[in-house]
């Protein structure tokens, strides 16, 4: 084997070892930007970013948008508001029936 040969071979590892590092570091990319923002989809994010680099690479841009967004609570917030109010209600209206029971009890009593 003459140096040229080595040297294509050695090449040839390199670039091999190249394509490799950056295909799992592209894998695992959406997957730690989903788990440091606390996301909390972050387990749908790692195994989409892996079956999308697996299944040709089309729809790993999407993943990493979705890795980098947040879903929006504006729902939950004003539904929690609505929550709260009838709870308040609730307890009202118990605080009365306790009362009553309480006074009908004594009634009973005497």
């Amino acid at each position: 084997m003459s140096f040229i040969d080595i040297f294509t071979w050695i090449v040839l590892l390199i670039i091999i070892a190249t394509v490799v590092g950056v295909f799992v570091l592209m894998g695992l990319w959406p997957g730690k930007v989903a788990s440091q923002n606390n996301h909390p989809q972050a387990e749908a994010i790692k195994i989409g970013s892996w079956v999308a680099l697996i299944m040709g690479f089309a729809l790993w841009p999407v993943v990493l948008v979705w890795a980098y967004t947040k879903p929006s609570n504006s729902n939950t917030t004003e539904n929690t508001s609505e929550l709260n109010e009838k709870m308040m209600a609730m307890e009202t209206r118990l605080k009365q029936l306790e009362s009553t029971q309480a006074e009908s009890n004594k009634g009973a009593a005497q």
